[in-house]
């Protein structure tokens, strides 16, 4: 029996990318290493969340990676079904949170006493559903067609309007860029997204006017007016603090655990938004970089993976997982740095929180899929009525 698991082991390390592996790896070690640094100075207990997230991401990861992705997208109406019900049942029942300056959201449920951001989950069904929606257009060749670029477009509305609806906009900007990255993987016509984008800048007064709040507004407002002190002190306060604590740490920085800011907790959620401050802070220039470079690697071998796949459909989902990186990425950085309004992103892998983390491996299970069946002519076909079957089978 211990040697079949031994075998069982060694037969997966043997398919599975491990570089990837190793990257996401160093990945969490760093993420620990921060939150480690705030909860040693602050008292508080992200540092256990986040190993329990990531246990469960690890663990969720190697049980889909086990499992065909073309099997898992032939459920895509189940998945679609779920999201929907899921994203509806947070906005009308799910915790509430208020903060200052009238940020109103609706978008965590309790599990287990701990609270799950539905959005996070979704993410990664919408990239099985639209990867499915877009390699059926592909082999039909109807990609192209102007009504299933329209439906495409409705697709990611879904997800998008129920974000809108939760009051989590950060969220639906994540939804979008996924739908923009696969669209193009997928072959879709630029002159569609040129017509997008004037659609959008038509649109842009309308959105100000009728349904961005004013929190949302005045964020906008105090990106441009940071040095006015009285814009520090309200509503640009997190990204002027932010900047400053990025800045103290100059080279080098003070030393992990030494933050004396992350000590006074300076940098409202240090812990999840702008952990990037704490790494500018105790680390300096150099530890900021460092989480660039294994961002960038990580996401250039996701897109290794997806030019690699044995067909569209796994090059789809890996572009899927490769536009919640980059977005995120791009728009949590561009936060901490004041060059980008404060959306509530999170930096992927690094921020605390137990569902962002737990979903994110749970999406390089997807990828690890691909990457395993890259050299296989046809899939596992399964019969619709065994899924469970199948899963014990595999695992």
């Amino acid at each position: 029996m211990v040697k079949r698991r031994i075998k069982s082991i060694f037969n997966y390390i043997k398919k599975a990318d491990i570089l990837l592996w190793l990257l996401l790896a160093a990945i969490s070690v760093y993420s620990l290493l921060l939150l480690r640094s705030v909860d040693s100075a602050t008292g508080s207990g992200y540092f256990k969340t986040q190993v329990f997230a990531i246990g469960l991401g690890v663990a969720g990861a190697i049980v889909i990676s086990l499992l065909d992705y073309v099997e898992l997208s032939n459920f895509w109406y189940l998945l679609a079904g779920f999201s929907v019900f899921l994203m509806i049942y947070t906005a009308l029942f799910g915790e509430q949170v208020q903060g200052s300056g009238g940020v109103d959201a609706r978008a965590w449920i309790t599990i287990g006493g701990r609270t799950f951001q539905s959005s996070e989950l979704v993410k990664i069904a919408f990239i099985l559903t639209f990867a499915k929606h877009l390699d059926t257009l592909r082999k039909r060749d109807l990609i192209n067609h102007p009504l299933h670029v329209v439906l495409l477009g409705g697709h990611a509305l879904v997800p998008i309007l129920l974000c809108q609806m939760q009051g989590d906009t950060g969220a639906g900007v994540v939804f979008f860029a996924m739908f923009l990255v696969m669209s193009l993987a997928a072959g879709v016509q630029l002159r569609y997204f040129a017509i997008l984008g004037i659609m959008v800048l038509i649109a842009l007064p309308l959105l100000w006017k009728f349904v961005m709040s004013d929190y949302q507004k005045l964020r906008f407002v105090a990106l441009f007016n940071l040095d006015d002190p009285t814009v520090q002190m309200e509503d640009g306060y997190q990204q002027y603090q932010g900047r400053i604590s990025i800045g103290s740490g100059k080279l080098t920085g003070q030393g992990l655990f030494q933050g004396s800011r992350v000590a006074s907790n300076s940098v409202p959620f240090q812990q999840s938004d702008y952990i990037f401050s704490v790494a500018g802070e105790e680390l300096g220039f150099l530890g900021c970089s460092l989480i660039l470079l294994l961002l960038f690697l990580f996401m250039a071998k996701v897109l290794h993976v997806a030019y690699s796949s044995r067909d569209d459909l796994g090059r789809f989902i890996c572009f899927g997982y490769f536009g919640i990186i980059a977005l995120q990425s791009v728009s949590n950085i561009g936060m901490c740095l004041a060059l980008l309004p404060a959306m509530g992103v999170t930096l992927p892998f690094f921020s605390a929180g137990g569902s962002s983390a737990a979903c994110m491996y749970f999406g390089f299970g997807l990828v690890q899929s691909v990457y395993m069946r890259r050299k296989e002519s046809d899939g596992l076909r399964l019969k619709r009525k065994e899924p469970l079957r199948f899963l014990y089978k595999q695992i």
